[in-house]
């Protein structure tokens, strides 16, 4: 292991919990960098986003050392186990020592198809780009399958509907 790193996790752990303590789990995925904030770790808990042991846990919940911790963010799941305690964000390689990484790997990035991006300056997009980039997205759009506007079922507007010039 690197002296620097080494060093860092003795500062780390000097500055954590004593032994038989607990860390809340909010403030120990912020300091092991699995969320950039811990305002996003708090929020991750209150909308049921983290289990620690399979269960849902408030911000407040207390983790220990072998608490294995799923946190779904970013449209991804994450599933640790706990090996250290820390409170304090610390360095990429010090919250890697932290713990034991489970979780699934990433989609390939050629899998993940880029919704639509258009050129700085291209423009307004035209209809036929409008609904190019609608069908990559997913969106309904219309034409069959998708609510549209136009005319009805037999090709044009009726002549009573007052949708055009009326003669009397």
């Amino acid at each position: 292991m690197d002296p620097k790193v080494a060093a860092a996790i003795a500062a780390a752990e000097a500055a954590g919990p004593q032994s038989g303590q607990t860390v809340r789990v909010d403030s120990w995925i912020w300091s092991v960098r699995l969320v950039k904030t811990r305002s996003m770790g708090a929020t991750a808990c209150r909308g049921g986003h983290v289990r620690v042991n399979g269960e849902r846990v408030k911000p407040a919940h207390a983790v220990r050392v072998g608490d294995e911790v799923r946190l779904r963010h970013e449209g991804r799941e994450r599933i640790v186990v706990v090996t250290r305690l820390i409170r304090k964000r610390v360095g990429a390689p010090v919250a890697a020592q932290c713990y034991i990484d489970n979780s699934p790997p990433p989609p390939p990035r050629e899998a993940v198809a880029p919704a639509g991006i258009r050129d700085r300056g291209a423009g307004r997009p035209t209809k036929r780009d409008r609904r190019e980039l609608e069908r990559l997205r997913g969106m309904p759009g219309p034409g069959p399958g998708g609510v549209g506007f136009g005319p009805g079922p037999r090709g044009g507007f009726s002549p009573g509907s007052g949708l055009g010039k009326s003669r009397p």
